[in-house]
């Protein structure tokens, strides 16, 4: 099995936007992969990192992880955000790399507590969540989607 490096994405390459064809829609089947624009926004942005798990011998990216962080008037927020790892290389700790790379870069960025979300059926994901020490939270999480209302003022439309 071969070593596993987490690096910052820095610029958008082929193989980037290859392998976000890939992951993507092992990560959601509602959203299309980001274009090689919308990939060079979040690699430009002040308030997010872009991690890639590289194989270490060959150089395919395995998964990803985005880190965004903001300030507010009690501290610096941090969020993981779009975790994916491909599924071929599951269970070699590349999830695991990701997640403590982020929490150390977050860290680093004063933050003092590190925020995710993981749905319930993403089981293997949860768990290793919970074993890295993240706890779950007695929350409620809200959505207002802005695409289903024209006027925030409206109801939502009946789907």
């Amino acid at each position: 099995m071969a070593a596993v490096e987490i690096v910052e994405a820095t610029e958008v390459t082929d193989a980037l936007v290859e392998a976000f064809e890939l992951l993507t829609p092992q990560l959601s089947s509602s959203n299309p992969p980001p274009t090689r624009d919308e990939l060079a926004a979040i690699v430009d942005s002040p308030t997010s990192i872009l991690l890639l798990a590289v194989d270490a011998d060959s150089g395919a990216i395995l998964g990803s992880l985005t880190l965004a962080w903001f300030r507010i008037p009690t501290g610096v927020r941090a969020w993981i955000e779009d975790v994916v790892v491909d599924g071929e290389a599951r269970g070699r700790g590349v999830g695991e790399a990701l997640n403590r790379n982020a929490l150390d870069r977050a860290r680093a960025l004063g933050a003092k507590t590190v925020d995710l979300t993981s749905r319930p059926s993403r089981e293997a994901a949860n768990r290793l969540y919970q074993r890295i020490g993240f706890i779950a939270r007695d929350t409620n999480v809200y959505r207002f989607s802005l695409e289903m209302r024209d006027d925030p003022q409206t109801p939502p439309k009946s789907s």
